[in-house]
């Protein structure tokens, strides 16, 4: 149930293990790893217990690992510390456990030699954190905040997640590490830019929680240009073989860069529609699959709402994270979300940042803010999947923990409070101003004559019509 074998399906490796691979045959750089596969999980689920034969699969996944990397799991000098993330066949993005820098600080004594075809005490004793890190990773398919996002995203419960274990790369080593997300294009407009953040100095863990303020990608040419140019080419690269826009996760270690994760863009709305236009301009792809590409749902967003910002009382401005308007009353919890929606009441969701254990308040809110976090946050990952405006990184935004308070632009927040936020200039305005349609651009013009022109139909905005 320990593989490493690229012959499996994403129900048994998950969607991350199989993205790995991929960049491992591009010739980039991956952390070396192993995968528990979605089996095991399933004995997990059932039994609540690992698999009986699971352990010596362990140990000689472990053991190889350390051959490759020259480091021993559990040992004082030269540790070999890993991550145990999950890996569903599905994205669950932030609803399972993480578990990082594992096996850095020993919990057992070296393990001394044991004779041929057998396994010492001591060898079991410093392998057992490793199983338990898979125990908890499996666990978390059955928290709450993971069953919640399954009901909204209509996942099935019986998928199960295979785990991955991986020799730790540290964005936080010196002044010449960091860690970072890209995309190929700017996810907002499908722009051809590479688009993300990055922090300098820091674990990717910091960039993807929301809790620290991040820097613009572009940062990185100026900071570590062989790191950038190494990252440009990767994302051709990747693009090329997906024949679409791409995400990745990574991070540079001493200036050598490492990929953590890849994955299709998944674009929507206008955005979607311009890529799947340069993409045809490019020769990537034929006109009717660019057809094929862009949903019904894509071409009713495709012209974006937007806030009349001449008319508007605008209050703050940080980073738009998901194109759209919103508005709805204040509120700071997810149990109040939860509440006032229930009641007919739409809501916007103020935080400081979001985690997984905001699930319920996302699910609710017809909007998203935090006072912190970037394009690659929890909230703006989040709010993506579920199609909401979201604005993260509100400097004017604060909170008085002590009384669960939050203020903007030195207005005091209350449940009375009104606010309209627009997903795409990162606006936050007070009361519900005028809302403007952007005109069709030139890429949804040429896509609806493309459209008119293959089916003999004419698709709007809701679709196409007879």
């Amino acid at each position: 149930m320990i593989s490493s074998r690229v012959e499996e399906t994403a129900e048994d490796l998950g969607g991350k293990a199989l993205g790995l691979v991929l960049l491992h045959r591009l010739g980039l750089r991956v952390p070396d790893g192993f995968v528990v596969t979605a089996q095991a999980c399933h004995v997990f689920l059932r039994e609540g217990r690992l698999p009986e034969d699971l352990r010596d699969e362990f140990a000689t996944a472990v053991t190889d690992l350390e051959h490759r990397t020259g480091r021993v799991f559990g040992a004082r000098e030269r540790p070999l510390a890993v991550s145990v993330r999950s890996g569903a066949p599905v994205s669950m993005p932030g609803m399972l456990t993480t578990i990082l820098n594992l096996g850095l600080t020993p919990e057992a004594p070296e393990a001394p030699e044991a004779a041929p075809g057998e396994r010492s005490a001591a060898a079991d004793s410093r392998l057992r954190p490793l199983e338990r890190a898979v125990e908890a990773v499996f666990a978390s398919w059955n928290a709450p905040r993971a069953r919640t996002y399954r009901v909204l995203n209509d996942i099935p419960e019986d998928l199960g997640t295979a785990v991955i274990v991986q020799a730790m790369v540290f964005g936080n080593k010196d002044a010449r590490s960091g860690s970072g997300v890209a995309f190929s294009r700017d996810p907002n407009t499908g722009e051809n830019v590479p688009f993300g953040e990055v922090l300098f100095e820091r674990q990717g863990t910091d960039v993807v929680s929301g809790g620290a303020t991040t820097r613009p990608l572009h940062e990185l040419a100026e900071r570590e240009p062989a790191v950038w140019a190494e990252l440009c080419d990767a994302l051709r690269r990747i693009e090329r073989h997906y024949r679409d826009a791409c995400y990745v996760e990574f991070t540079y270690e001493a200036g050598e860069l490492w990929f953590l994760q890849v994955r299709p863009g998944r674009f929507g709305g206008a955005a979607a529609v311009r890529l799947a236009v340069e993409l045809v301009d490019e020769g990537v792809i034929e006109r009717r699959e660019a057809l094929l590409r862009v949903s019904p749902r894509h071409l009713q967003h495709a012209r974006t709402p937007r806030l009349d910002s001449a008319e508007a009382e605008i209050l703050a401005r940080g980073i738009g994270a998901c194109p759209g308007v919103a508005s709805g009353r204040v509120v700071t919890s997810s149990d109040e979300a939860a509440r006032m929606a229930a009641a007919g009441v739409p809501v916007i969701l103020v935080r400081p940042e979001t985690s997984p254990d905001d699930m319920r308040g996302l699910a609710v809110a017809t909007g998203i803010v935090t006072a912190r976090g970037g394009p690659a946050s929890h909230a703006a990952v989040v709010a993506r999947s579920m199609g909401k405006p979201a604005v993260v990184g509100v400097g004017g935004l604060a909170f008085d923990a002590a009384n669960g308070s939050a203020t903007i632009a030195d207005r005091l927040l209350t449940p009375d409070t009104v606010l309209t936020i627009d997903g795409t200039s990162g606006d936050v305005a007070a009361g519900t101003p005028r809302v403007l349609l952007s005109p069709a651009g030139t890429h949804l013009q040429r896509f609806l004559s493309w459209s008119e022109s293959v089916t003999g139909t004419t698709t709007g905005p809701a679709g196409p019509t007879a």
